[in-house]
């Protein structure tokens, strides 16, 4: 399929190079003594890390207080304000007071250094956001002395240096590094235990599933079979049916027909496909059926979608 991402490799990598997932470093700060910090609201999701030191974080106004440590690193997935602080009874100071005409990554806030604090944002195509931001809870918390947080340790590090020591291409690897340190905490989550909502993030992690699910992503245009993708399986159409439903949320051919869709989202965005094209190449009999199928999923036609300031909303199904 035209501006189909390589799928050859796991579901996870897939979906989230079709989301055009980005992440980037914003910078960090440093703190001692009394200080508090009140952030807005993130229109992205989140992420920092406690490089040294510690501080309490509480998010919204009424939240419960939660103690960051070194090596700590979080994931904000809600678009809620928070603030960080030495004592939460203090009265915080703006964010952006604070980095507002910085000249460097990474500025002071209080007096004395004995906190460093790194952060940046992940950021997606929009069109990929209820998908993803769904699929996670409101905060991830990885605590610092974890397995996983070890793994992250070396990857801080890298970013504080790039952030800090003005190496060229200094940009770049703080946004590559900025993107591995995501999957790390996707795989942090994955590998706590805590339970995983249903959504894609839990079908791509389910091994019994991966299969079929690699069936229908590398074939999208194929017209499964139920009994076919229970059999890539190894299970029975009724277990199958229901393992996939639990998971995903949505019965397995439902789900293929929302794959196939957010294809056709991707390629249209990208511009080079035509419309008759994608199609045939998704495994519909005609151009009228596949926009029928598009518009009766996303909510307007291909042809409106090709155009993102008049595309409308996804609808709840295909945002599940």
């Amino acid at each position: 399929m035209p501006n189909r991402p390589d799928m050859t490799n796991d579901s996870i990598s897939g979906i989230l190079r079709l989301a055009s997932i980005e992440s980037v470093v914003s910078g960090g700060f440093t703190a001692g003594g009394d200080w508090a910090i009140r952030f807005p609201a993130p229109d992205k999701l989140k992420f920092f890390a406690c490089v040294r030191g510690a501080f309490w974080l509480r998010l919204g106004d009424a939240g419960d207080a939660i103690r960051v440590g070194p090596g700590d690193v979080l994931l904000l997935t809600v678009p809620e304000a928070f603030t960080m602080a030495s004592d939460l009874a203090l009265t915080s100071v703006d964010a952006h007071a604070i980095f507002a005409g910085r000249t460097t990554p990474i500025v002071a806030a209080g007096q004395g250094d004995d906190v460093l604090s790194i952060g940046g944002h992940v950021r997606f195509d929009r069109a990929h956001a209820p998908m993803l931001a769904d699929a996670l809870p409101p905060l991830i918390h990885v605590r610092g002395g974890t397995a996983e947080a070890r793994r992250m340790g070396w990857i801080i590090d890298r970013m504080v240096e790039e952030s800090t020591d003005g190496l060229p291409g200094a940009g770049l690897a703080s946004s590559q590094l900025a993107h591995l340190l995501f999957i790390h905490v996707l795989r942090a989550h994955l590998a706590s235990g805590a339970p995983i909502r249903s959504g894609w993030l839990r079908l791509a992690a389910d091994p019994r599933l991966a299969p079929a699910l690699r069936l229908m992503h590398d074939a999208p245009g194929t017209p499964w079979r139920l009994e076919q993708l229970a059999h890539a399986a190894a299970m029975s159409r009724t277990v199958f049916a229901s393992r996939f439903r639990e998971a995903a949320g949505v019965a397995p051919l439902t789900y293929l027909g929302q794959w196939r869709m957010r294809l056709a989202m991707h390629a249209l965005r990208r511009g080079d496909v035509a419309v008759a094209t994608l199609a045939d190449e998704l495994g519909y009999a005609s151009e009228s059926a596949f926009s029928h199928a598009f518009k009766r999923i996303v909510g307007v036609s291909p042809r409106r979608y090709e155009h993102p300031g008049e595309a409308a909303p996804l609808d709840a199904d295909l945002a599940s």
